[in-house]
């Protein structure tokens, strides 16, 4: 439930939480986590600072929200594999 939280925060703080429905769906279906929906959720939140959706925002951000899934398991596997090294 903690974790749940966190989740919604961070789509919350990002202006992303009218869609937190959508990508919790999309996460369950692809076998992700809560802590990669964190890291994903901040990355789309950054890159639409640079490309803001023009047209179907819900679209741009389930395409967007997959992309970086994949992207943030890989930075906390990588980031635990360094962490493990030190």
């Amino acid at each position: 439930m903690r974790n749940a939280y966190r989740v919604k925060f961070y789509f919350v703080n990002t202006g992303f939480d009218d869609l937190i429905t959508d990508a919790r769906r999309l996460a369950d279906r692809l076998g992700f986590d809560g802590d990669e929906m964190i890291e994903a959720v901040c990355k789309v939140y950054d890159k639409s600072l640079l490309y803001p959706p023009v047209k179907n925002r819900r679209g741009w951000f389930l395409k967007v929200f997959e992309e970086k899934l994949g992207e943030a398991r890989y930075d906390l596997l990588e980031f635990a594999r360094k962490k493990k090294n030190m």
